[in-house]
């Protein structure tokens, strides 16, 4: 598994924090590429601070929760449309990414994650 990669994104163990309530599942593209894989998932409004991602064999995990911190104390709201919640997103990838070097940014509102093989 990858370690220590940025300090503003959490890494898990084998155990995963599910919590109950309504879950938001994120848009994500995924991309061959001849070093490895390229994943973008879609994450506007999220802070690098509330992702965590695991790796476990062939699958990636990715979750966190998208907050509302623009509202003030006695805001009523007139039209919500955005989802502020939990949201986890599994990618099952054909063979094992487990071990691969992992580079990620933010860019314009998505994840891009790097999964470069070992070796």
């Amino acid at each position: 598994m990858a370690k220590s990669i940025n300090r503003h994104f959490q890494f898990l163990g084998s155990s995963k924090n599910v919590q109950s309530g309504r879950l938001w599942y994120p848009a994500a593209d995924v991309y061959s590429t001849e070093g490895g894989w390229l994943v973008k998932v879609e994450l506007a409004g999220v802070s690098a601070e509330d992702i965590e991602i695991d790796i476990q064999g062939n699958v990636l995990y990715i979750a966190g929760a998208r907050k509302d911190k623009s509202c003030a104390v006695g805001v009523s709201y007139h039209q919500m449309e955005i989802t502020y919640s939990r949201f986890e997103k599994t990618l099952n990838f054909p063979a094992s990414i487990e071990g691969a070097m992992i580079e990620h940014n933010f860019e314009n509102g998505l994840l891009i994650i790097h999964l470069k093989k070992a070796g």
